[in-house]
């Protein structure tokens, strides 16, 4: 796989750079450490002839120094004299014989010089400087130790090292390989499984709930990704068979009215023309109606559906149940209303809120109670904004039906369109809330936009309010 390749390739560039610099490091340390040695030996000899006095002969200084100094294993010193006199310490036969050291005898260097060369095939690190009496360069100082033994520490480091790197590299081509191997074999079927769905197999899943890791959690992912749009694709098509059922039955008490109408030569008859007009149009608006909420249920889904603003509670509450008094004669109350700012749209709240005024006004009869109640909920500091009545409420067994689309279940008029929970519910969740249906103390149902305290900008929770009884 060219993944893997490409994969291996850097990583021999990474372990050779890394290679390549542990052994250089190696060597400048074991050469500067030799170098160190040298510079101690010279500056020792330099040290103790000093000490020797003006009076004293160099050469018989120089013999004195070398004869006593105890030298590290390997380590030989040439030092060229006037004479002219070379002193030599035993073993140190190679150093003095090579080239560039006869000519720093001949001519002594004008600085100190430090190098890493190879004499007689050994390697070697020489260092050689001039020998002055005042201002004048009397002789040359000419130290070396032999590298063979750090050398050949050094190919074990590198070899080590080598092995090292092998190990790493076929560890990590192995498990880049073993990875790839089961990511892309993941995404290979993501692209299988996509494509049966393109074809119209909308079942088909990975089902690799197995594994914990990654890979797993990429394919649990698209399995639910697949769900979500495969129920959503339900929906769909159930909206749209729900859609056709609820048009069809309007639109054929329509048409059937209009032939009746015709054969009967009703055309004539002005009032039984205008009563099937009337009937046609009472069917038309309701049609109308039908279709503004069902856009509005397919706006809920759409990422701007909310336009939010801040929302006093007390002033929007209050405008809320001035406008339900008009839905129907009630006795209509507004419980103390909490202090508090809500971020919301207050359009589509309000619309939410009156559709649960208006299931109200259904479910009771004239006279009967309905209250509009907002609290702040003490443990979770979720806003609850209710309407509850006391009318005969829904049983606990049809709640959750009642909020799915054109669910009517213990509805008492026969004009509904079964769509207002749904709205509500839409509307609630869209603000990141609920809806919860419980029962009222009042006897009958209530019905709960909860809104999470996200909603609420700088909310104080208050028990003062302004109670109206209508």
């Amino acid at each position: 796989m060219r993944l893997a390749a490409f994969h291996a390739v850097v990583l021999v560039t990474v372990l050779g750079v890394v290679v390549v610099a542990l052994v250089h490091q190696y060597t400048a340390s074991y050469r500067s450490v030799a170098a160190r040695s040298l510079g101690d030996e010279l500056r020792s000899y330099v040290a103790t002839v000093g000490r020797a006095g003006a009076g004293t002969d160099l050469v018989a200084a120089s013999v004195s120094y070398l004869q006593a100094r105890s030298l590290p294993s390997g380590t030989e010193l040439v030092v060229a004299l006037p004479g002219p006199r070379v002193l030599v310490t035993p073993g140190a036969g190679a150093v003095r014989a090579d080239a560039r050291v006869q000519r720093w005898l001949a001519s002594p260097p004008p600085s100190t010089i430090v190098l890493g060369t190879s004499v007689a095939g050994v390697p070697e690190e020489l260092l050689a400087a001039p020998i002055r009496s005042g201002r004048a360069t009397i002789g040359t100082f000419v130290a070396a130790t032999d590298l063979s033994a750090e050398q050949a520490q050094g190919q074990r480091v590198l070899l080590l090292s080598l092995a090292e790197a092998m190990v790493a590299l076929v560890a990590g081509v192995l498990s880049s390989y073993l990875l790839l191997r089961r990511l892309l074999r993941t995404v290979g079927r993501i692209t299988t499984t996509a494509e049966e769905i393109g074809r119209g197999e909308t079942d088909r899943r990975l089902g690799d709930e197995g594994t914990d890791d990654e890979v797993g959690q990429l394919a649990v992912t698209f399995d639910h990704m697949l769900d979500r749009l495969d129920g959503a694709m339900s929906a769909q098509r159930r909206l749209l068979s729900d859609v056709s059922h609820q048009l069809r039955t309007p639109l054929t008490v329509a048409r059937g009215h209009l032939e009746v109408l015709r054969r009967t030569g009703g055309l004539a008859d002005e009032i039984a023309a205008g009563e099937t007009v009337d009937l046609v149009v009472d069917e038309l608006d309701h049609m109308r109606a039908l279709v503004e909420r069902l856009l509005l249920l397919g706006r809920a889904l759409e990422p701007d559906f909310l336009a939010p603003e801040p929302v006093d509670l007390r002033s929007f509450l209050g405008d809320l149940h001035a406008a339900m008094e008009v839905l129907g004669p009630r006795q209509w109350l507004l419980a103390p209303v909490p202090d508090v700012v809500v971020s919301a749209d207050p359009a589509k709240l309000r619309g939410a809120l009156l559709n649960l005024a208006e299931n109200a006004v259904h479910a009771t009869v004239a006279g009967a109670t309905v209250a509009l109640v907002a609290t702040v909920d003490v443990g979770s500091g979720w806003l609850l904004v209710a309407v509850e009545d006391s009318g005969p409420g829904i049983p606990p067994a049809l709640r959750q039906e009642a909020l799915a689309r054109f669910a009517r279940p213990g509805a008492r008029d026969e004009g509904g369109s079964g769509l207002g929970l749904a709205i509500v519910k839409a509307v609630a969740e869209a603000h990141g809330g609920e809806v919860r249906i419980e029962s009222s103390a009042l006897g009958g149902a209530r019905v709960v936009v909860a809104l999470p305290p996200a909603r609420m900008d700088g909310a104080e929770a208050g028990s003062a309010g302004t109670g109206e009884d209508a």
